[in-house]
């Protein structure tokens, strides 16, 4: 009998991971050791040799992690079901001119649900990972909304470089309440120290992947040339407009080859650095302006998951962030059903509809969602000014 029960932990092939493990097994857990096939890159039709998770060297190395210390692995294969869900929302998110986060949607929404329904079969009270990042349940007590108490939120890692809490905005209350994350006190420095200490020196030299574990050689273009024949024939022959004005600047290469933000890669010259403003599906046009062209001063966002509370009555301030290294922006953010508006103190660069937006309190992730629009506050709607004003 283990002294802390039996535990499923995600086990990549990486250090964190790996180290995750390691941590759970010497704190007595009786540790059962899972690694998930997510995509097979041959059947995309790459070129490149197969890394990062899903690789049979990760998988291999996940195995030599257990078998040197005595605790059963396990291969679970989801391509199915990734395939469907993450892969399939990927391309329909660039037809429709947005820009999607496949690694949030599929740890939210697919590996956790697999863990979960495996750890299940194997008589497994929780499931761990190695993300940098804290959950706790909220107790309450003077000063602490109702709305509050005994959920369960993710807080930000110690770790300011590697924390990983933005990325775990959608899991639900009930998937938390069986999560552990070990590495969330630890700096990544203190993680790699004890895998040498512990003999696992492979695992420190390792290199790390931060590609799209489906588009390993990063050309989404080509993947999706792949993914949908004849896309390119389609789409080619947009125009590029100038913000403001309207005013013609050339031709691209289709809508969905362009992400808003992006400056380099759009295959002309303009005398002056122009960046995509703003990506219009019905009509082709990939809009281009100045650095100064790409703020915002607010966004709508939906499909919303709210940890800390089960809703927000009232204006409340965070800070919030529009992407995974985004800082963050002080923002006020009111709810209305299943969409937020948020409306940042000063302006923010390059929001993309399809991101995740994070809404944090201190270090607390209040909750998430997907961004759908953004805004100027000159085009705010009386709604929205009304906010302004609070």
């Amino acid at each position: 009998m283990s002294k802390h029960g039996r535990i499923l932990v995600a086990m990549s092939g990486g250090i964190d991971s790996s180290l995750a493990a390691v941590m759970l097994h010497e704190e007595g857990y009786e540790v059962i050791g899972m690694t998930m096939k997510t995509w097979d890159y041959a059947s995309s039709g790459g070129t490149k040799k197969e890394t990062g998770c899903c690789s049979l060297d990760s998988i291999n190395d996940a195995r030599n992690i257990a078998v040197s210390l005595g605790f059963p692995h396990y291969i679970l294969d989801i391509r199915e079901e990734f395939g469907d869900s993450v892969i399939d929302h990927f391309t329909g998110e660039y037809l429709e001119g947005r820009t999607p986060n496949p690694c949030v949607l599929c740890n939210t929404h697919i590996k956790w649900d697999a863990l979960l329904r495996r750890a299940d079969r194997l008589d497994c009270e929780s499931i761990a990972t190695g993300h940098y990042a804290h959950i706790r349940q909220d107790v309450g007590g003077s000063g602490s909304p109702d709305r509050s108490e005994g959920r369960y939120v993710i807080s930000r890692g110690v770790d300011t470089l590697k924390d990983q809490s933005y990325v775990l905005w959608g899991v639900s209350q009930a998937s938390l309440s069986r999560t552990k994350l070990p590495l969330g006190h630890l700096r990544k420095s203190e993680i790699r120290q004890m895998a040498t200490e512990r003999g696992f020196v492979e695992l420190v030299t390792k290199s790390e992947s931060y590609e799209i574990c489906f588009v390993p050689d990063n050309d989404y273009r080509g993947f999706l040339k792949r993914r949908v024949p004849g896309l390119e024939a389609e789409v080619a022959g947009g125009n590029f407009v100038e913000e403001g004005t309207g005013r013609v600047l050339g031709k691209h290469l289709g809508y969905p080859f362009y992400t808003i933000g992006q400056r380099k890669g759009l295959g002309m010259a303009f005398g002056q650095p122009m960046f995509v403003t703003e990506i219009r599906k019905d009509t082709n046009e990939v809009v281009l302006g100045l650095d100064k062209d790409l703020f915002r001063d607010g966004m709508y966002v939906s499909k919303l998951n709210l940890q800390k509370y089960a809703s927000i009555s009232g204006p409340l301030e965070t800070v919030t962030k529009v992407r995974y290294k985004d800082p963050g922006t002080p923002a006020t953010i009111m709810q209305d059903g299943d969409r937020i508006t948020v409306l940042f103190n000063e302006g923010v660069s390059a929001i993309a509809p399809g991101q995740a937006a994070v809404f944090y309190e201190g270090d607390d992730v209040v909750g998430g969602g997907w961004i759908t629009k953004s805004f100027r506050q000159t085009d705010a709607l009386p709604a929205e000014q009304q906010l302004l004003a609070v």
